[in-house]
């Protein structure tokens, strides 16, 4: 790790079900997050990256285990502290681009800094630095429908990056992105990260994998294997972001 730990978990488990019901998402798991960190989560479909992303920024709760962000745990935090800790300091990129259809991309953009109380001004500035970034900056005001796939994608990167956040959690954030597209989406996580924040990127994609300083494979719940950037796993080209 390259800075203090923002994301600590420590024997975390995340069971669903009873008897023989029962599913292990998530086993005993143990890992720290610093500062200027990014870690790569890379497993088969069903394998518990999600869950592992979900528990991370208090989406869901460990049934077994401790989660600290930013040394405060999540289990001891009332739900207004734990909505107002993932809205402030957490972003967020999912799988699905969840923007809101009546907002414009300039808008589904600032929304969160809105409504973290940032003045209507300045948050459509840092909303239109934001769209810049992932190559929109032409498109603040068109609406989600209006949008590609990939396009809409990027406006939810935006949105997950913008602002103040210590903590960045991307779910296979480009999916729907082209090559050339996916690589500057990456450039800039990985610049977030080179500016003091801590991230966690699910991904498929063993050459994307590559951009990280740990890459943690999951199997069944657990963590299999913990390889530093200078040990890329087998099948991980390395490339220089």
């Amino acid at each position: 790790m390259t800075g203090s730990p923002v994301l600590s978990m420590q024997r975390v488990g995340r069971t669903h079900g009873t008897g023989a019901q029962r599913v292990d998402a998530l086993v005993n798991v143990d890992l720290e997050v610093a500062r200027g960190e990014l870690v790569a989560v890379t497993g088969r479909s069903g394998s518990g990256k999600t869950t592992l992303l979900n528990l991370a920024g208090g989406l869901d709760e460990a049934t077994t285990g401790s989660v600290e962000v930013e040394g405060r745990l999540l289990a001891e935090l009332s739900r207004t502290e734990l909505a107002e800790l993932r809205r402030l300091r957490v972003g967020y990129v999912f799988q699905q681009f969840n923007l809101l259809p009546t907002l414009t991309a300039g808008e589904n953009v600032s929304l969160p800094l809105e409504l973290d109380g940032m003045s209507l001004r300045k948050a459509r500035k840092h909303a239109e630095t934001a769209l810049a970034e992932v190559g929109l900056e032409d498109m603040a005001d068109r609406y989600p429908d209006q949008l590609s796939g990939g396009e809409q994608q990027r406006v939810a990167i935006a949105r997950g990056f913008v602002g103040p956040r210590v903590l960045l959690l991307a779910d296979e954030p480009t999916g729907a992105l082209d090559e050339v597209t996916s690589e500057s989406i990456l450039r800039l996580l990985r610049a977030r990260c080179d500016q003091g924040a801590a991230a966690m990127l699910v991904t498929h994609e063993p050459a994307y994998a590559a951009w990280a300083d740990r890459v943690v494979r999951i199997r069944d719940g657990r963590i299999e294997h913990i390889s530093e950037r200078s040990a890329v796993p087998a099948g991980v080209e390395a490339i220089t972001p």
